[in-house]
């Protein structure tokens, strides 16, 4: 049967592409193992769904991880990306040979509760102290979901599970040490909460340093029921966010002049944003103030959300400290990596 006019016509969308020109599913993983309804996948979909807006070439993306569920995450988005499975809690120090190596690379580490804040707080410490390049992601669920259920560092006091019992120790807060490190960039949020999660995941992308992402991801097997702080219920019930933070990916650059209360600006896709000027009661570029908003927050109960830290002097980052080539150490020929024997003659002779 012949065509109509109309049906020769009319022709099938063409897919969203990014400014690669790939569609979205070219930023899948492998298919989940994880329990259904786990946060982890849920942050697993927002690191995809990010990493394909801002155009991130996986070829140039180094997933690293340690072990626990958190750790199975890196299988499950970007597929086409290089990764390294470390062991329990000693992730940081591969991410830092990783980016110490190759500078060109965008180095994510996909850690938890048990990697980060247990075995690997030292590791974790001494990567945020030395500002090494990486966005720095905590899957945070309060219990080793993958050795059934134990307490871990960050669960909470008087927590009492069906098979670990009563936990009688204090939490360790994952943002408070951070700060304490000299973190650059500290936030956290809500695996329920999917928009602020990709807006913090945007913005980390984005900073120069290590940026650590404390995200509140519920065990739905060993640590969901509804008086955990790491619980849906909990964190719909009690989220109480800081700020409101925007990202816009870089392509050219869009100014505007000084304004009074709203202005309307044209996007590069063409939908267009009302800016509007604020008077935020909360300041993230002060350390002190996210001290005390943590503190008060753990005495009253309060799940903060949102950018809680960000040091806008630029702290110098690994490479800068270390004084290292632009060009990347692993593309260096041999002859600028060895120093020649004049050059060894001339240290001995200082000796």
């Amino acid at each position: 049967m012949a065509a109509t006019t109309e049906q020769v016509g009319r022709s099938a969308p063409a897919p969203k592409v990014n400014s690669l020109g790939l569609e979205k599913a070219a930023y899948k993983g492998a298919p989940s193992t994880l329990c259904k309804g786990c946060g982890h996948d849920t942050i697993a979909q927002r690191i995809m769904t990010v990493a394909w807006e801002l155009g991130l070439d996986q070829t140039q993306v180094v997933k690293m991880s340690g072990i626990g569920c958190s750790s199975k995450s890196p299988a499950y988005f970007m597929g086409w990306s290089h990764a390294f499975n470390g062991v329990h809690g000693r992730m940081p120090a591969v991410a830092t040979g990783a980016a110490v190596a190759n500078r060109d690379l965008t180095v994510v580490g996909i850690s938890g509760d048990g990697d980060t804040a247990s075995i690997g707080t030292g590791q974790f410490k001494h990567a945020v102290r030395r500002n090494v390049p990486m966005v720095y992601i905590v899957e945070n669920n309060g219990v080793y979901g993958l050795t059934k259920g134990q307490f871990s560092a960050t669960a909470d006091l008087g927590q009492r599970l069906k098979y670990a019992g009563l936990n009688n120790l204090p939490p360790l807060d994952i943002c408070m040490e951070a700060l304490a490190a000299n973190a650059t960039f500290v936030a956290r949020s809500f695996a329920g909460d999917p928009r602020q999660v990709e807006r913090l995941l945007k913005a980390a992308f984005s900073h120069r340093g290590i940026a650590v992402l404390d995200i509140i991801s519920p065990c739905v097997t060993f640590n969901n029921h509804d008086d955990s702080t790491k619980s849906y219920a909990w964190g719909r019930q009690k989220e109480t966010p800081l700020n409101e933070l925007n990202f816009i990916p870089p392509y050219e650059e869009i100014t505007v002049g000084y304004y009074e209360g709203e202005m309307e600006v044209a996007m590069h896709d063409g939908s267009r944003v009302v800016l509007k000027k604020l008077d935020p009661d909360y300041d993230p570029t002060s350390k002190l103030n996210a001290f005390q908003t943590l503190e008060e927050a753990r005495q009253r109960q309060q799940f903060i959300t949102g950018l809680i830290y960000i040091n806008q002097q630029e702290r110098p980052d690994l490479h800068e400290l270390l004084h290292f080539s632009e060009m990347p150490l692993v593309h260096l020929p041999p002859e600028k990596l060895r120093p020649s024997r004049e050059a060894l003659d001339e240290v001995l002779a200082k000796l």
